[in-house]
């Protein structure tokens, strides 16, 4: 038993030398390993976020014969919800606290509860759906932060505590290891998840994983359950991430995403050896957007982009959070595999702009995964990303598709789509394209 408690005290001493988790207690002299320094150092940074907000949506219960024989439509019915999470002081000075997209979405009210018992309003400073990260701000005094770490640095096996409100029990902490770092495919939006196996559960949403050393590494976001409880599988925004979004929220207001303007697939092993290629990964130009950013740059259907700026691109979903993660007007250095040999590009992002829809799946669920633009200079929707393995593209839509119509109503602009979105978010939807010249008909399920 001694040498057990001695070998788990080296342990957790040797995953950081400058690690909050000291070890003051001792059992018939040997010193126990215990993470109640750490906690202690960084739990005030943790907030307890409850939010009330109003949600509109369309009757589709019941049918009411009189209505229908007037053709007066259902009219739209407003409720109030109530939801709850966590969030993280990331600047005691400025008040300001990262957490979830989804957590404060369609707020009216937020309130904030911090560790000693104050209770303090918040507002909303941005928000990013693509990311799940939004930005609130209060103007309490007193307020304690935790420092931001770098997640790149973050390794599988690295031990990590996340903190939240679980079920609305506040600051509840629990521990465990990085299980996988990169994982995507998770929902639809900009993905880079940090997998974890401590216990994160419904209202640690927006809460912090932090590192051995009493950093913040990790934003709080999902889990994997049939449940609905913590079965082990838990995923964090990576900090990087979150604090590259902050910062263009708290300059612009809004998230400023770049946009290369292609369609792309991923270069896997059995991918590369019909392309005739060895050792090669990476994503597969599949089309470029007349008049893009790619365009302008040189980039070729064909081209395997195999790095952005000097990091590695693996996969055609790292591409896409490579690039959706930098401003627009950014300046990004490509590299891409042509005819076997590698090039070199230099391109000067596009923006999705405010007339766009970053997530479609406020539409139709069946559309989550795509974004959508105005189409340049010319009437329609270009349907310019969807990502690989979402709904979208698991139902045929791919980048570079033109909207025609919906359900046989015709599309020319986003805001089309918008104002269409209320009377087919829960039924089947047909939609035309034009791709390369067809036009093809796409069945979309809620």
């Amino acid at each position: 038993m001694k040498r057990l408690l001695i070998a788990i005290a080296a342990l957790t001493i040797g995953f950081s030398a400058n690690a909050w988790a000291a070890l003051p207690a001792t059992l018939n002299g040997q010193q126990l390993p215990t993470l109640a320094p750490l906690v202690k150092e960084v739990s005030p940074a943790v907030v307890n976020i409850q939010v009330r907000g109003t949600t509109t949506s369309q009757r589709r219960n019941r049918r009411d014969p009189f209505r229908e024989f007037f053709g007066t439509p259902n009219a739209p019915t407003e409720r109030q919800t109530r939801s709850a999470g966590s969030g993280v002081i990331v600047d005691a000075d400025n008040g300001y606290i990262l957490t979830n997209h989804h957590v404060i979405a369609n707020a009216d009210q937020i309130d904030i509860t911090l560790q000693d018992g104050r209770q303090i309003s918040a507002e909303v400073v941005g928000s990013d759906e693509g990311t799940d990260v939004a930005v609130l701000k209060v103007t309490e005094k007193d307020l304690k932060d935790i420092s931001l770490g770098d997640s790149d640095a973050t390794e599988v096996g690295d031990f990590v505590i996340a903190i939240g409100n679980p079920f609305g029990l506040e600051h509840t902490v629990t521990s465990g290891i990085v299980s996988a770092l990169g994982r995507s495919g998770i929902g639809s939006g900009y993905e880079d998840f940090i997998q974890t196996d401590a216990s994160i559960n419904p209202g640690n949403s927006g809460g912090a994983l932090v590192n051995l050393a009493g950093e913040l590494v990790g934003i709080n976001s999902a889990i994997i359950s049939g449940s609905g409880g913590n079965v082990g599988i838990g995923f964090a925004i990576p900090s990087n991430m979150a604090q590259a979004i902050m910062r263009q929220i708290l300059e612009f207001g809004e998230v400023r995403r770049g946009l290369l303007g292609v369609s792309i697939d991923t270069v896997n092993a059995s991918a590369a050896e019909a392309l005739g290629l060895k050792n090669v990964t990476g994503a597969l130009i599949q089309s470029v957007n007349p008049g893009s950013a790619a365009e302008r740059a040189g980039i070729e259907v064909n081209d395997i982009i195999t790095a952005v700026n000097g990091e590695k691109v693996d996969s055609a979903s790292e591409l896409r959070n490579a690039i959706g993660l930098l401003r627009s007007g950014e300046t990004v250095a490509i590299t891409a595999l042509r005819d076997g040999s590698a090039r070199e590009f230099t391109a000067t992002l596009d923006e999705l702009g405010m007339n766009s829809i970053a997530n479609a799946a406020q539409i139709h669920p069946g559309l989550a995964g795509a974004v959508f633009n105005n189409a340049d200079g010319n009437e329609g929707v270009i349907a310019s990303e969807v990502a690989e393995g979402s709904p979208a593209h698991r139902q045929g839509l791919r980048a570079g598709d033109s909207i025609v119509s919906v359900n046989r109503q015709r599309v020319s602009t986003v805001e089309d789509l918008n104002n269409m979105s209320s009377s087919f978010a829960t039924s089947l939807l047909f939609v035309e394209i034009e791709r390369n010249g067809r036009r093809l008909l796409l069945k979309f399920t809620p």
